[in-house]
């Protein structure tokens, strides 16, 4: 098996802001795995918050010795082997397991929610997200998000009443948040989250930060929404220390190391009785729609990153009436453009 490597730039269709930072591209590494004339795809996605680069993914990628896999099947010996190489680097690593499965799918001809026994109709509608912006601006991305269902708002600054009832003046539709850590006094977001209810809100994603754990079951136990673990749960170590602080998880595979670990999460969340959300960064189809194979066996899907670039290389998952929708190809499904 061959590796081939190369940087890339995901430009963004609008500044994308949180509650601690704003940024209008996404540093990303494309690589791709060959073998009997087969080529599997696969990326690294890297909002600078990860902590990783395009350095650090290509030095840790110069560690993998592709020739050495003799079976690429045996993912449960190759893809631990890979996680051992250096701590970290979990978008790198991601971007090695969705190209194993890609490569493993396109292999045997089928693609991988067929491999896992999963129906793709079962798949929920996916949200839109919609950033920390002027009314102006939010207003016009939430006209924008007309095709979507349900949307998704970044709060955690002192504008958030202000962003929600923008959104509400445009549209009536169920809206997701998530504060990304940004709300630090637990009354004070007991309060929002009850004000939130009451404009039709589902969920908070992440709002104290992951630190204040005892704030945030405080929080549970009295909050008229359900909270959603997001920084709190990276990888598959981490869901079981959340029962009991959130009702559920957001799994994103640049976080977890990829589709296997994302299997596990899923696996064990159900398992502990908590919620499940597929999540992702902003990311081309290529792990878009790797994370779309999943998506039969969650409760919410914020599989949008693709729609928020400027510059996807491939084609893939698409939305169709809100809900993401796989092509009938093999491994991830996708195709380059």
């Amino acid at each position: 098996m061959r590796l081939s490597f190369y940087p890339y730039t995901l430009e963004l269709a609008h500044a994308f802001t949180l509650a601690t930072s704003s940024r209008t591209t996404t540093p990303a590494m494309m690589i791709e795995l060959e073998r009997d004339g087969i080529t599997g795809y696969g990326e690294a996605a890297m909002p600078p918050y990860l902590g990783e680069t395009q350095e650090s993914a290509a030095k840790f990628l110069r560690q993998f010795d592709a020739g050495s896999i003799t079976d690429p099947f045996q993912l449960e010996e190759i893809l631990p082997r890979i996680d051992a190489l250096a701590p970290g680097n979990t978008a790198a690593k991601a971007a090695l397991d969705i190209a194993l499965h890609d490569w493993i799918g396109k292999k045997l001809g089928v693609p991988w929610h067929r491999i896992w026994g999963l129906d793709p109709a079962r798949a929920p509608v996916t949200s839109f997200t919609i950033g920390i912006d002027t009314p102006e601006v939010v207003r016009g991305k939430t006209a924008e998000a007309a095709p979507y269902k349900i949307i998704k708002v970044k709060l955690g600054r002192d504008t958030d009443k202000e962003l929600i009832e923008t959104i509400r003046q445009v549209t009536d539709k169920p809206i997701t948040v998530d504060a990304n850590q940004g709300w630090c006094d637990r009354e004070e977001a007991l309060r929002m989250s009850e004000w939130l209810a009451a404009r039709g809100v589902v969920f908070i994603e992440q709002p104290m930060p992951k630190e204040q754990a005892d704030d945030t079951a405080w929080l549970r136990e009295r909050s008229p929404l359900p909270l959603i673990a997001d920084e709190s749960v990276q990888r598959l170590a981490d869901v079981a220390k959340v029962r009991g602080v959130f009702d559920g998880i957001n799994i994103k595979l640049m976080k977890c190391t990829g589709l296997r670990e994302a299997h596990k999460m899923i696996t064990l969340a159900r398992a502990l009785g908590l919620k499940v959300m597929l999540g992702c960064m902003t990311e081309t189809s290529c792990a878009i729609s790797a994370a779309a194979q999943l998506s039969a066996l969650v409760d919410w899907a914020d599989l949008d990153g693709a729609l928020l670039i400027k510059n996807d290389l491939f084609a893939g998952a698409t939305i169709v009436d809100g809900r993401v929708t796989l092509p009938d190809r093999p491994g991830i499904g996708v195709v380059k453009r």
